[in-house]
């Protein structure tokens, strides 16, 4: 038997995606993954030797604590006092997370009543709809348009929207886009939430995996953004730990609050050795995070060059770890075109924009999560399907 509220919640796209590649690996095909964002490198040496030793010390295998370690949200609060300015005061302004993925559908539990509306960026993660709609919340899209940069238009959400809305996702550096968002625009969102009593929360994975010298923004650096706003962050990227399931909200207490309420009724925390490893990672030198980015960095330049070679114009990012392509649909393709025949002809999975809205239809979003080489084979393989 199926709750009646899972009628209303599609299935992941990707789960559903990752099954159509393991098909077409069973047939044999070596299948390149370039549609998730997974890093295929490792976290610092530092990092792994910590947890190691952590779990060594018998007393660390018990609860982590609701609200994590002292320890670990006092480095997260100097994380952000270093890198942005920002001072939390890490009691009641940092919750430590099993990953943000969980925090964010969490947030729509913590914050939103049945009939609230839920402002979601379209194309975006979509975690962000998925709680919406388990909370029983309407969910509204903000269209990102390339000819805007890939930012809502605040301006023209209609007041009968406004007027119902408590909680705004934002989103960058962005996922797919790549987009990157201004303090300017940031203001812009703080005042928003503040006319209109809608909690801003900014989904901030991608701060760290940055380029050619852009340093990203935290909301919070806005002035009176603590009133209205708050941050998820991870190390899943910024420290190639994906699978270790460590992540953060900070940010306005009453949120705070409201997500560690329900928290505390559906996890018992962090594993203790894992939390005892984010308290390094944080610490981990500025140099590392730029020789890590450095290869990412490489990665994008050679699939940029190699669609160039293609007849296909794909803008470098900023920031992130995607490529956001506009391509064609492609007769006889599926309604997945390019991306499905990238897969079944060559063996290269990219992510079919529509899986992140409708605003990504006609786009695919390629990672640079993969070896190098693989990166050069994959341009080879679609360059003699697409036959230049």
């Amino acid at each position: 038997m199926k709750a009646e509220r899972l009628a209303m919640l599609p299935p992941y796209p990707f789960a559903l995606w990752s099954a159509q590649v393991a098909q077409v690996e069973r047939r044999g095909v070596d299948v390149i993954r370039l549609d998730i964002g997974n890093p295929d490198l490792a976290p610092p040496d530092a990092v792994i030797e910590s947890l190691c030793e952590s779990a060594r010390v018998p007393g660390n295998h018990g609860y982590g604590g609701y609200r994590g370690l002292g320890a670990l949200r006092h480095a997260i609060a100097g994380y952000y006092e270093r890198r942005f300015g920002v001072v939390l005061d890490s009691d009641v302004e940092v919750l430590p997370l099993i990953g943000s993925k969980e925090g964010i559908v969490n947030l729509a539990l913590a914050t939103l009543n049945p009939g609230d509306v839920v402002l979601v960026p379209d194309p975006g993660y979509a975690p962000y709809a998925m709680g919406a709609m388990l909370a029983g919340a309407e969910v509204v899209t903000l269209p990102l348009l390339s000819e805007h940069g890939f930012l809502p238009r605040l301006d023209t959400i209609p007041d009968a929207i406004t007027a119902r809305a408590k909680l705004m996702w934002l989103n960058y550096p962005n996922n797919p886009t790549g987009a990157v968002a201004d303090l300017g625009f940031l203001a812009d969102a703080v005042a928003f939430g503040r006319d209109h009593g809608i909690l801003i929360a900014h989904d901030a994975p991608y701060c760290d995996v940055a380029y050619d010298g852009y340093i990203a923004p935290s909301i919070l650096e806005i002035d009176g953004a603590m009133d209205v706003a708050v941050e998820f962050n991870s190390l899943s990227k910024t420290y190639n730990m994906a699978g270790w399931r460590i992540g953060m909200a900070v940010g306005n207490r009453g949120a705070i609050g409201a997500l560690a309420q329900v928290k505390s009724n559906v996890d018992s925390g962090l594993f203790h050795p894992l939390q005892e490893a984010a308290i390094c990672a944080l610490a981990t030198a500025p140099a590392w995070v730029e020789a890590r980015n450095a290869i990412y960095r490489e990665r994008l330049r050679i699939l940029v060059d190699g669609l160039l070679g293609m007849g296909i114009v794909a803008p470098m990012p900023r920031a992130a770890l995607y490529l956001w392509v506009p391509v064609h649909e492609t007769p006889g393709t599926g309604p997945d075109g390019l991306a499905t025949m990238w897969l079944e002809e060559a063996g290269v999975a990219v992510a079919p924009g529509a899986f992140f809205g409708p605003s990504g239809a006609g786009y695919v979003r390629i990672s640079a999560t993969a070896p190098t080489e693989r990166i050069h084979e994959a341009v080879a393989r679609l360059r003699a399907v697409m036959k230049v």
